[in-house]
């Protein structure tokens, strides 16, 4: 058995704590938020804060949960040159917690990828979240 391990604002697993605080990233197609299609919100695991909307959710083919759009001012981005690639990283911007990386071969209308690993989310389904909509997307 796995012992929880304290995040920046809450308990994380050990494989939570790997990517969010250590940068790792999970294996491609063993997160079950890749099937994940009810309405809701994608939440930083660590500190709650509300990063993505379902309705910017897409299947991207590419093994993790991936967005074409982030909620505004959620989610900030770094340069990545880690691994001998060069990347663009995006991180929660309330905790600093590592999510994944951006890539410009998304859909319209932004053309971007957020590709995210699950493990760094926690989603939350529409009603369940107590809190007010932050808007649709699918309206900027």
């Amino acid at each position: 058995m796995t012992r929880p391990v304290p995040g920046i604002c809450g308990v994380l697993t050990p494989d939570q704590y790997a990517v969010l605080r250590e940068h790792g990233t999970e294996r491609p197609f063993s997160s079950a938020l890749n099937d994940e299609k009810r309405t809701g919100h994608f939440a930083c695991a660590d500190c709650g804060t509300v990063l993505f909307e379902s309705s910017t959710k897409y299947e991207s083919g590419s093994g993790w949960p991936s967005f074409w759009d982030i909620v505004p001012g959620a989610v900030g981005v770094q340069e990545d040159d880690s691994h001998g690639m060069r990347r663009i990283e995006v991180h929660c911007n309330t905790c600093q917690g590592h999510l994944g990386h951006v890539f410009p071969d998304g859909p319209p209308p932004t053309g971007l990828r957020y590709c995210i690993n699950g493990l760094a989310l926690n989603f939350v389904p529409q009603g369940l979240d107590g809190a007010s909509d932050p808007g649709s997307a699918a309206d900027r």
